[in-house]
């Protein structure tokens, strides 16, 4: 049984895209196996630890100028060490359906924070919960210190309580607007008062700055703490409806199948926010691999250089140019533009990103030349300024290295062009790109080809 094109279609969304080696593996393979080897191999947690971060927020907060300075500059370091140990553990793992997950998960919870050891922190609530129990890494990530500085629940105090966190926790990772009301925000950020972390980067709940008075928060009155509010926004449909609604477009299709999204809502809530069986249910689906389904999403710009990472085995001499790279197309790991996070979609491609995405596969696969031009955050102008200083060095050579023989070696020998490319790309190969990569000479030059194609954009 050749289930080929199902099997790549789950790679594609799953993880980050079938190399030829896991053809051979899983090319005969019933969907079903395929889909509990790729949990089978998600399972145990490898947290990330690669930040050594003993600096507290005090540096910040008290010291002087020069203080200040040096704590924002280690952080910032602190950062990119983070961002590239993420990249490279994506690209290099046995376990990808871990590091997807974790992707989406990354970004549902988006937050900024200037400490690389509490970023460091969050992904690793994110990445050890990723396939876990959404109740629970919900709970965590509300309890974080990076999350709690974000959103300014370290200042909501009894008297004179910040609504921030209440608010987000509500319209961008449960309920959704127009499920809640001002008052609901307004009673259960008292709820939240006194919700703070210590020096050693611990949740701590302070007694003395917490509202102890009744609150009435959707219907129901009590004396209603952070966690009282947590559980009954889990208890109404319209939490799993919203994260399913989410996660459909992140997995299935930019715009969402209605009855598709409730039924996957129903496996959530009755299963009390598991998500493997949620995910489960949706990659052994029938409508998963309908053709209006297959090569419709556009890769995130993360997605795309994880993926030709792992499909040409790609090392870096100097790694920092995946930093480059990620700024010029838009995303930043651990720098999302807001609390909603990157909204994605169409959203990935603007005429300077589509430049840099066409271009970049052959400039690494081939040591090419690129000059970058990092985009204007506000926010960020330190990292900004950093960029523009790499430029002209980033603009003599690319120093990357595919592993070409392990690429080649990989691939079924007799293997038609043809069928190559169909292998390496999720929508249909065109007569236009039939007749190109027919004219090339070896299979090297057409698998650059290949992907430099607006077609590999898209998984």
């Amino acid at each position: 049984m050749d289930n080929t094109k199902q099997v790549k279609h789950l790679f594609a969304r799953a993880t980050f895209g079938m190399r030829f080696e896991d053809l051979k593996q899983y090319e005969n393979m019933p969907n079903n196996k395929v889909v509990k080897k790729l949990f089978d191999d998600a399972k145990g947690d490898d947290p990330l630890n690669v930040v050594n971060d003993n600096t507290s927020y005090d540096m910040l907060i008290k010291g002087d100028i020069t203080a200040k300075k040096m704590f924002l500059k280690e952080q910032k370091e602190m950062g990119k060490e983070l961002n590239l140990g993420w990249m490279n553990k994506m690209s290099t793992t046995e376990a990808p359906l871990r590091e997807k997950m974790s992707l989406f998960w990354n970004n549902h919870f988006a937050c900024r924070t200037l400490k690389g050891g509490h970023a460091e922190q969050l992904l690793n609530i994110e990445r050890s919960n990723s396939l876990g129990n959404f109740r629970t890494m919900l709970t965590e990530v509300s309890k974080s210190p990076a999350m709690l500085q974000f959103l300014n629940n370290q200042q909501n105090r009894k008297d004179h309580p910040n609504e921030n966190f209440a608010r987000e926790l509500m319209e961008l990772f449960t309920l959704g607007r127009g499920n809640y009301t001002e008052q609901d925000i307004k009673e259960s950020a008292r709820a939240f008062t006194g919700w703070g972390f210590d020096k050693d980067s611990g949740f701590k709940m302070r007694p003395f700055f917490h509202d102890y008075g009744q609150k009435t928060f959707m219907g129901k009155t009590g004396n209603f703490d952070g966690d009282d509010i947590i559980k009954m926004i889990l208890e109404r449909k319209e939490t799993a409806h919203f994260v399913c609604n989410k996660l459909y477009k992140y997995l299935v299709n930019e715009t969402p199948d209605e009855a598709h999204v409730n039924a996957m809502a129903d496996v959530f809530y009755n299963s009390d926010y598991e998500i493997k069986p949620l995910l489960e249910h949706v990659f052994t689906a029938d409508w998963f691999y309908d053709d209006k389904n297959v090569g419709n999403i556009i890769k995130s710009p993360v997605e795309l250089m994880v993926g030709l990472n792992r499909q040409f085995y790609i090392t870096y001499e100097n790694p920092q140019v995946l930093l480059l790279f990620q700024k010029a197309l838009g995303q930043v790991l651990f720098y999302p533009p807001n609390v909603a996070g990157w909204p994605g979609g169409r959203n990935w491609i603007d005429t300077s990103s589509l430049m840099y995405r066409i271009k970049m596969p052959s400039t690494l696969l081939n040591g090419g030349l690129i000059d970058f031009a990092g985009k204007a955050d506000p926010e960020d102008e330190a990292y900004i300024a950093t960029v523009r200083n790499q430029q002209a060095f980033v603009s003599t050579r690319v120093q990357a290295q595919p592993d070409w023989d392990k690429f080649l070696k990989d691939i079924p020998q007799g293997t038609s062009k043809l069928a190559i490319a169909q292998f390496m790309l999720e929508p249909k190969v065109g007569s236009t790109l039939i007749n190109t990569l027919n004219s090339t000479t070896d299979i090297k030059a057409m698998a650059i080809e290949i992907v430099s194609t607006p077609e590999y954009q898209l998984s």
